[in-house]
């Protein structure tokens, strides 16, 4: 992996960080919620991530049935894409992640 990779990881994952204590700590409304006044498939995920993080995992997926994928896509980031050494097993992940994020943006 070369250098200008890991700095922009490294980078990108305090930019979350940063975006995380700031969720946490005053109540951010979804931008694309704010701008078009329809809720974006990821809706809720905030919510369900700071219920989780309480360990309220059944608030967490009434916010969002997604919630648990987040840390799972963060380690796909952190591993070049690839959570599995099969590229099958990783391509069957992102098809579930892709359909249960619709899924949750149809039924909420």
């Amino acid at each position: 992996m070369k250098i200008k990779d890991i700095k922009w990881k490294i980078i990108l994952t305090l930019v979350l960080i940063l975006y995380a204590v700031l969720a946490y700590i005053i109540p951010l409304q979804c931008p694309f919620y704010s701008l078009f006044k329809v809720k974006c498939p990821g809706c809720g995920m905030t919510r369900a991530l700071i219920s989780a993080i309480r360990l309220n995992f059944g608030q967490a997926f009434s916010y969002h049935i997604m919630f648990w994928s987040v840390p799972l896509l963060y380690l796909c980031f952190m591993r070049d894409g690839r959570l599995f050494k099969n590229k099958y097993l990783n391509l069957s992940f992102y098809i579930l992640v892709l359909v249960g994020f619709m899924v949750n943006w149809i039924i909420i």
